[in-house]
C-alpha cells in the first residue's frame, strides 16, 4: 500500500505538507501507523504534484527511490509554494516495477491522480475492462501497475466528458466488481476540486476556513481530523468537503 495526500487552500510551501508535520508524509514513508497487513514502509518511490501561483497545468516531480533519501526535494519544498498539492510514497505490490513512472501522481492536462491500495488478482481480474480502453491507451501506461491501469479508466471517462466525482464512483465500482476485496482509495484533484474515496482502507479529512486536506493517515494530532467511514465517496473545494455513499460494486 501507499499514502498519499491532496490539499486546496490558501498556499502553503510543499514542506509545510510533506516535512514539518509531526507525522508528516515523509515519516510516513518510514513509519506509517495504519497499513492495514499492506507492507511496512513506504520505501518504493514518491511523488508530488503542485499547481503553480499563476495558473496552468500542475508541475510534478517523481523519483522510484525512498522520499527520505533525496537530496533535491527539501530545496525544492521549502522554496515552493501551492494553494493545491498532491502527494504519495509508495509501496509496491509485490511483482510490480519500482519506477519513477509507476509512482503516484499520474497526471494530464490539469488532473493529478494517486491510488492507495492494490487490485486483487492484477491482472486477470481486470483484463476485461483493460480491453475496454483504446489500444494506444494501453501501450502509452505510466507503468505496467494496477495504479496506472486505474488512472487510465478514471482517465478515459474524464476525456468522454463525465463529472470528476462520478468518473471516480464509476472506475471503483466496476474494479471491485471484476476485482472482490481490491483496496480502492484514490485521490483525484484539477486544482480546484480534489475527490477521493475510501474504499478498502484509511482516509482521513481536515478541514479548516477555506483549506481541506485529505490524507491516508493524519499528519499532527490536531482534534480537527475526521475518519472517513469505509465506503464512501468524497468531494471537496475550498468551500468544504461532502461526503457520500459509493455506489455498490
Amino acid at each position: 500500500m501507499c499514502r498519499h495526500l491532496a490539499y486546496v487552500g490558501p498556499p502553503v510551501s510543499l514542506r509545510a505538507l510533506l516535512y514539518d508535520p509531526t507525522h508528516s508524509l515523509v515519516r510516513q514513508s518510514w513509519a506509517p501507523r495504519d497499513m492495514r497487513g499492506g507492507g511496512t514502509v513506504n520505501a518504493d518511490g514518491f511523488g508530488v504534484g503542485w499547481y503553480p501561483p499563476g495558473g496552468g497545468e500542475p508541475v510534478r516531480y517523481r523519483r522510484g527511490t525512498p522520499i527520505w533519501g533525496d537530496v533535491t526535494l527539501p530545496g525544492l519544498a521549502a522554496a515552493t509554494t501551492s494553494g493545491a498539492v498532491l502527494a504519495a510514497v509508495r509501496s509496491a505490490t509485490v511483482g510490480m516495477p519500482v519506477l519513477d513512472t509507476a509512482v503516484a501522481p499520474f497526471a494530464e492536462g490539469p488532473w493529478l491522480f494517486s491510488h492507495n491500495g492494490v487490485v486483487r488478482g492484477w491482472p486477470d481480474a481486470v483484463a476485461a475492462l483493460a480491453g475496454r480502453l483504446p489500444v494506444r491507451d494501453l501501450l502509452t501506461l505510466d507503468a505496467p501497475t494496477d495504479s496506472a491501469l486505474l488512472w487510465a479508466l478514471v482517465r478515459h471517462r474524464l476525456r468522454a466528458g463525465e463529472d470528476p466525482a462520478a468518473a471516480v464512483a464509476a472506475t471503483v465500482a466496476e474494479v471491485a466488481a471484476a476485482a472482490p476485496r481490491s483496496r480502492l482509495n484514490l485521490l483525484l484533484t484539477d486544482g480546484r476540486t480534489v475527490v477521493a474515496t475510501a474504499a478498502g482502507h484509511a482516509l482521513s479529512l481536515r478541514q479548516a476556513p477555506g483549506a481541506v486536506l485529505l490524507a491516508s493517515e493524519p499528519h499532527d494530532d490536531d482534534p480537527g481530523w475526521q475518519a472517513v467511514p469505509d465506503g464512501r465517496l468524497v468531494v471537496a473545494t475550498t468551500a468544504g468537503a461532502r461526503v457520500a455513499a459509493l455506489p455498490a460494486g
